[in-house]
């Protein structure tokens, strides 16, 4: 059975993500924590940290799981590019997942952009549209950053527009348009529950276990 701590345990995420451990009989909930939590302790009581925080705290778990030689599973978003260049240089001695989204769907979804990105040509442009709930902070959303990572790495730098809507309780929706003169394709994902990326970490937990050390992604926790 495999313990598990998870920080930012009082936010919607991190309680989901609670919920379903206590029903996954391979996993035990060793401990949580939130702001005002004791984070060394609760990370010193598990095999694998999930967190789904700010990049603030997540940098100081980060710092905590190297000295303790924890895993850690890393949802958070809104990461710069100094925090990422660190977690790189962490997971030469931890093995970490870090993901723009956790889901298997999405994961699915960045496999299809890249295979219309090598298939259609020049002549079609490329827009993303992603929405969410009123309270997401960062925008645009690490999917939809992650979706025009994937087109420019087969097109080349090229313009691709992001419009992010922030209203309601939408849970998470991305979509991605090819439009020539002659046709249009579009892929969407729209998350209709948190469960999809409560199960994708909890997933990627049991997967980081079973590793040394490591910069991994969910592609490699879903070999995909």
């Amino acid at each position: 059975m495999l313990k598990i701590c998870v920080s930012g345990s009082e936010g919607k995420m991190g309680s989901r993500i609670i919920d379903l451990a206590k029903e996954d009989p391979e996993l035990e909930v060793a401990a949580g924590f939130d702001v005002s939590g004791n984070a060394e302790l609760g990370i010193t009581a598990c095999e694998c940290l999930i967190d789904f925080t700010m990049p603030a705290a997540t940098m100081e778990h980060l710092a905590l799981c190297e000295k303790l030689k924890k895993p850690m599973v890393i949802g958070t978003t809104g990461l710069s590019e100094e925090e990422k260049a660190k977690i790189k240089e962490a997971s030469a001695h931890i093995p970490v997942v870090l993901s723009a989204n956790m889901s298997t769907g999405v994961n699915l979804l960045f496999k299809l952009i890249a295979e219309a990105s090598k298939v259609l040509g020049e002549d079609y442009e490329v827009n993303i549209v992603e929405a969410h709930h009123a309270e997401k902070k960062d925008a645009p959303s690490g999917t939809a950053k992650e979706m025009a990572r994937i087109v420019k790495s087969v097109k080349g730098e090229i313009e691709i527009p992001i419009d992010s809507v922030r209203e309601g309780e939408i849970v998470g929706e991305h979509t991605i348009t090819f439009e020539s003169d002659v046709d249009l394709l579009e892929i969407t994902h729209s998350a209709k529950t948190r469960d999809i990326f409560a199960k994708g970490a909890l997933k990627a937990a049991k997967f980081a276990a079973g590793k040394k050390s490591g910069l991994f992604t969910m592609k490699d926790v879903l070999d995909i």
